[in-house]
């Protein structure tokens, strides 16, 4: 899974999270087995989104780890990521559903959306930043997943 994203900041950095989720037919009823395993019982499960995979990227490390660059606040910049391998099919009559967020926290630490140290910033340094992602010809944001025949 690849996401691919063209953005632009108001700051000089922000960070990326994109999710995959699979979610399941309105009419879909999870059934217990009754083979001694189960309790035979129908659970409907209709509309559930499910988390198949989701990746932070933060995004001063876009084109390289070693080097951290800022962001030129404004100017469209292409974002561009590997999510780590899912074995996970689509069944027929789901749906994908992609988010694309700039926080997880609690689960990832906060980005002051500055390019500053952020393990010895202090309050004052976390600001507000305006993100936008673009879909275009010129700028076509997408998420490339696998395809199995």
């Amino acid at each position: 899974v690849i996401a691919d994203l063209y953005t632009s900041i108001s700051t000089t950095d922000a960070d990326f999270v994109v999710k995959l989720i699979d979610v399941f037919p309105n009419n879909f009823i999870y059934r217990d087995s009754i083979d001694g395993k189960g309790n035979g019982k129908d659970y409907p499960t209709g509309g559930y989104e499910m988390l198949v995979r989701g990746e932070v990227m933060r995004g001063r490390y876009r084109s390289s780890f070693e080097k951290p660059e800022p962001f030129e606040p404004f100017k469209i910049t292409e974002v561009k990521y590997k999510l780590p391998d899912v074995a996970h099919v689509f069944k027929k009559g789901h749906r994908i559903m992609i988010q694309v967020q700039s926080t997880w926290f609690p689960l990832v630490d906060r980005n002051p959306q500055q390019f500053v140290d952020i393990y010895n910033c202090s309050e004052k340094d976390f600001v507000p930043s305006e993100i936008k992602i673009y879909s275009s010809h010129e700028h076509p944001s997408r998420i490339i997943l696998p395809i199995i025949k």
